[in-house]
């Protein structure tokens, strides 16, 4: 059977790990998910009372491409209150997840054979997607003396030796949990303007900051693509709904691209984040437990031995180097989960260079459960 070049493209490992964790818990086994970066909370009260509102109406349709009107006015609305930034809502798109974002963003950016740079350690998705679209992908290695983020002094050494067409950004990221400060944001929109590369900015896990205040480069202009999601802060991830803001130039693009994919976004999801917005209370309570989550950690990964990370300021994970134990971190995480019942994601998702001495945890399940975690990880390091 032919099959096409675009599918061969480098598993999601998290997922391929969920397969597995999920394949022991069908055989009876008992296994903490610490794999995903997927709220364990239920959706809140609100949208599913406007879910169920949606449903009784009885219809549930096509809606315009960039989405419901009222839902795009209401992100727009967001923007004001939470960061005094101006944002019409017709440059506001509604999309099938940040997943559906980015593939839409690379599309109507770039051409293929483009130069797209991705700070490493990072999502792996955005890798496999530029991939499958042709485009090339220039990964660019960031460090901890940045704390994981890329810097205007590494993009223009990059930039330099072969000039880029975009460049994707996460803040807070994934795997780190690392944020951007305010300034930094700032001088890095201002470095890519001025090399004329365009800016993709993640900022999915908004709302979830423990430390520092998360700013928007929306702030800084409106010549960027701006994306974010209601799967992380909002618990929406199996709703499938996220959202992005363009500059007025690509909404056009995007939207016809859009109506074509993907038709529209749909409807009893975007019936149904029009509810998240009014959840604030509920959802700062489930953050409030992330955060008890984190400070468990930071204590607990040390004394097991993962004593090498970064303090989390925002999102739920913690990137922490393994090098003591394993320079193989796709094996170790395979053993961790036979033998111990603990589901991690390996740093070679996350960085095909170096990534074989980290693992990603996430913190986002019950308490319980992580503190079940770490007494398993313990006991299983201690007969190691």
């Amino acid at each position: 059977m032919r099959q096409s070049r675009r599918g061969n493209v480098q598993p999601f490992i998290a997922m391929d790990v969920l397969a597995s964790a999920n394949r022991l818990e069908r055989e009876g086994r008992s296994v903490v998910h610490m794999e995903l970066g997927e709220p364990g909370a239920p959706v809140p009260a609100a949208v599913k009372a406007a879910a169920e509102a949606a449903l009784a109406r009885g219809r549930i349709g096509y809606t315009e491409a960039l989405g419901l009107p009222d839902l795009r006015s209401r992100i727009a609305r967001h923007y004001a209150d939470r960061y005094g930034v101006n944002v019409p809502a017709e440059r506001v798109a509604v999309t099938a997840g940040s997943s559906g974002a980015f593939n839409l963003a690379f599309l109507a950016l770039f051409d293929p054979g483009d130069r797209v740079g991705l700070p490493t350690p990072g999502y792996p998705a955005y890798r496999n997607i530029l991939t499958a679209l042709g485009l090339e992908v220039v990964e660019i290695p960031t460090t901890e003396a940045t704390r994981w983020q890329a810097t205007p002094e590494i993009i223009e050494r990059v930039h330099a030796e072969k000039p880029l067409a975009g460049l994707v950004v996460a803040s807070p990221a994934n795997p780190s949990g690392t944020m951007m400060t305010r300034d930094g944001i700032r001088d890095l929109v201002l470095a890519c303007r001025g090399m004329d590369i365009a800016l993709v900015m993640d900022e999915i896990y908004h709302g979830l900051v423990y430390e520092g205040v998360e700013a928007t480069a929306l702030e800084f202009g409106d010549d960027m693509v701006v994306v974010n999601s209601f799967s992380k802060y909002y618990c929406m991830t199996g709703w499938r709904i996220g959202w992005m803001v363009l500059p007025e130039a690509l909404v056009r693009p995007v939207e016809r691209i859009a109506q074509n994919l993907f038709i529209s976004a749909s409807e009893l999801s975007q019936r149904a984040a029009l509810g998240a917005f009014e959840a604030t209370d509920e959802l700062e309570a489930v953050k409030a437990g992330y955060a008890r989550n984190r400070a468990l950690l930071l204590d607990r990964l040390p004394r097991i031995g993962f004593d090498r990370f970064l303090p989390v300021d925002g999102a739920f994970y913690f990137y922490a180097d393994v090098g003591r134990f394993t320079n193989d971190s796709l094996d170790f995480a395979r053993r961790m989960l036979l033998e111990a019942g603990v589901a991690a994601t390996p740093g070679l998702d996350f960085d095909t260079e170096r990534g074989a001495r980290y693992l990603r945890f996430s913190f986002a399940g019950r308490h319980e459960a992580i503190a079940d975690a770490c007494d398993r990880l313990e006991g299983w390091l201690n007969n190691q």
